[in-house]
């Protein structure tokens, strides 16, 4: 059914692209293929589309796919690339056996791998953060708070057990240890396949367990799947950190006016995005590993992003 799906959207922007090539003449044309979670999980992927449309500012016009759990993802940077697409980011690990591929075949078309390492490829830059220093962070803020208000146990949930959401995990547990060494810390993982990042459901299960176990604050970093999370917390009245995203307001218990949300943490996927868009846009473009130091650089952030944040390079 993804692959339909994507056949489809194919189709539709080949007629597109025919309809309106005139008036892209001028203009970049950006193609974003989101990750596991697609748009509109108020997390990762939200966090690539938003630095997209603060590009929007610059001469672009952009494009954005949303594959599916189980499509083939080379198909849609494939795709982007053969309608002469000036640059098409693949948002997540998943995409670096696509980009690898595509990227051989399509010398003139600069690539944008978000958390992969594509390396000696003059066409691919690969967009790499300091996850665990973020997460060393709020680490120290669940520290705080649990002893604050006399609890001894935290909790957290990754997504897809692997070494990436590991750097999440490790930098938290290495921040709550720093200001509350007698706190118990307990983790969990909501699986081993792309899925685990986009399972609600499974998120909420977890987060209830771990509550039942003491945990007073839990940190995820499972996309989509955190959106559980903070629903079990909201139940049962226990404190959540949000990520990629400021996911502050999922915490809001509607009926008390209370929010659960404690913090979030930003790696800054959406300033990468940006500035990759806006260096292009200016005839630069940064293969291998670019020093973007996100840090640096917030366009647009609105009130949104000013509230109960801790932002992360």
């Amino acid at each position: 059914m993804a692959r339909k799906a994507l056949s489809i959207i194919c189709i539709f922007l080949i007629v597109c692209g025919l309809a309106v090539g005139s008036a892209w003449a001028a203009k970049l044309k950006i193609g974003l293929v989101f990750d596991v979670g697609g748009k509109g999980d108020q997390s990762f992927n939200d966090s690539a589309y938003r630095g997209l449309q603060w590009a929007s500012k610059y001469d672009i016009s952009h494009v954005e796919i949303e594959p599916g759990a189980d499509a083939d993802r080379e198909t849609g940077v494939r795709m982007l690339a053969s309608q002469g697409f000036d640059l098409v980011f693949g948002v997540g690990f998943l995409f670096t056996d696509a980009i690898k591929d595509v990227a051989d075949d399509f010398p003139n078309t600069k690539f944008a791998i978000i958390d992969g390492f594509i390396p000696d490829k003059p066409n691919v830059s690969s967009m790499l953060f300091t996850e665990h220093e973020g997460s060393f962070l709020v680490g120290i803020i669940a520290g705080m708070k649990a002893k604050a208000d006399g609890k001894d146990t935290i909790g957290f949930i990754g997504g897809m057990d692997i070494p990436l959401i590991h750097k999440f995990e490790a930098g938290y547990k290495a921040g709550v240890e720093y200001v509350y060494p007698g706190c118990k810390i307990l983790s969990d993982y909501a699986g081993t396949t792309p899925s685990a990042f986009a399972d609600p459901v499974k998120g909420k299960e977890l987060a209830l367990a771990q509550i039942n176990r003491g945990a007073y604050v839990i940190y995820h970093a499972s996309g989509l799947t955190g959106a559980g999370v903070y629903e079990a917390a909201k139940e049962r009245k226990v404190y959540v950190i949000g990520v990629d995203s400021n996911q502050n307001h999922l915490g809001h218990d509607k009926e008390t006016g209370k929010n659960y949300g404690l913090t979030s943490m930003l790696k800054q996927v959406d300033v990468a995005v940006y500035l990759t868009v806006k260096y292009l846009s200016e005839g630069k473009f940064n293969a291998g590993c670019p020093d973007i130091r996100p840090g640096r650089h917030r366009p647009n952030r609105g009130t949104d992003l000013s509230r109960g944040l801790l932002r992360s390079g």
